[in-house]
């Protein structure tokens, strides 16, 4: 995607071999990109959230396994660079995918040969990301079509969190139908959730749409299901952190909410999403494991105050406590249907098997 006219990626190989991302942190005030020239650099910036989005998440870790990989190749060394990447955030699947692949790769082979391979194979990662989200795009654009179709007017998405070209190495997932439908002329406009308490919505997911050009509009996170009960939102649409076996979709905590919202006013409600979000290995949601986040996220708040600066403040009494869990769950029934790299299917195991036949042996 473009930056005042400047094609990015939101992480590349920089010079002398240190890696290149976004730092969404400090957006939408500054565009600023951040070097990383260690495992310990990657771990942080997943961490703390200078790189975020499950596809995105994946991508760097895989790139700090191969920083690790330049310093130390052994097999104990990578053990513990992936160890350390892991523990960073629990939720999205990509992450464990990601070092999974890198892992394999990389233990086949003897170590003198694993740093080029590691760097390789990270490059591999990001760039089959980007085919993967500009394939959800295609997929997800019919449904918008459909949608254009049928109501013969402005077309008008809902969407939660950031699941844009941010998210991921470029395109995005739940945002890359409606750059492709924008691309292409439809008339489209976007109400963007503000995405409590960390506001990717109004800081990201503005920050995008504005730069591509799309018309959009954000909305406290409260508001959607009043639009949805007044007519004025014609689908959801959302990306995933993590997808059980059965359908049942993890995503930044609201979206359950605006689900609710969707099923009681009739709206379909569609989660986009690459084939490595989905987590075979869980048929219960309640096995998901819902990320903790520090409290100050919640009782503090970051702006552009009006002399320009930015700054955080509080914004809860002293004293008062804040519990910050980052994702929740949305049972499969509430999903109208599944985007992914394949096609679209029912959020079921069926639906999910009929995208990916080849993981019915496993099943």
């Amino acid at each position: 995607m473009k930056v005042s006219g400047r094609h990015y990626r939101t992480i590349w190989l920089g010079p002398g071999g240190s890696v290149c991302v976004i730092d969404q942190s400090r957006l939408p005030f500054e565009f600023s990109v951040a070097e990383l020239a260690s495992v310990e650099d990657a771990a942080r910036a997943i961490r703390t959230m200078v790189v975020r989005g499950a596809p995105l998440i994946g991508a760097t870790a895989a790139y700090g396994l191969a920083l690790a990989v330049r310093v130390d190749p052994s097999d104990a060394a990578i053990g513990a660079a992936a160890a350390e990447l892991l523990a960073t955030r629990p939720t999205a699947v990509n992450l464990a995918w990601a070092l999974g692949r890198m892992r394999r790769r990389l233990e086949a082979v003897p170590p003198a040969q694993r740093a080029a391979l590691a760097l390789q194979e990270a490059a591999a990662i990001c760039d089959e990301d980007v085919e993967q989200c500009h394939a959800i795009g295609r997929h997800g654009m019919r449904l918008i079509e459909d949608i254009a179709r049928r109501v013969r007017r402005r077309v008008n998405v809902l969407t939660h969190c950031n699941a844009g070209w941010l998210a991921c190495v470029d395109w995005g997932t739940a945002l890359s139908p409606i750059y492709l439908a924008h691309d292409a002329g439809m008339d489209l406009h976007v109400w963007v959730d503000e995405t409590r308490p960390r506001n990717q919505g109004a800081s990201l997911t503005a920050f995008e749409l504005g730069a591509h050009g799309v018309p959009h509009t954000v909305i406290a996170d409260n508001l959607g299901g009043q639009l949805m009960r007044d007519g004025r939102v014609d689908a959801v649409l959302v990306g995933s952190d993590r997808v059980t076996a059965v359908g049942d979709v993890c995503n930044k905590v609201g979206t359950y909410l605006k689900a609710l919202a969707a099923a009681d006013n009739g709206v379909p409600f569609y989660v986009a999403f690459p084939g490595t979000t989905i987590d075979w290995s869980i048929d219960d949601s309640a096995d998901v494991p819902i990320e903790e986040r520090s409290p100050i996220e919640v009782t503090h708040v970051t702006g552009r105050v009006s002399n320009g600066a930015v700054a955080t403040i509080q914004i809860v009494p002293n004293g008062s406590t804040a519990l910050n869990l980052a994702f929740d769950v949305t049972p499969a029934r509430l999903v109208t249907a599944l985007v992914t790299e394949r096609g679209t299917g029912a959020a079921s195991r069926d639906g999910l098997l009929g995208l990916y036949p080849e993981r019915r042996a496993c099943s």
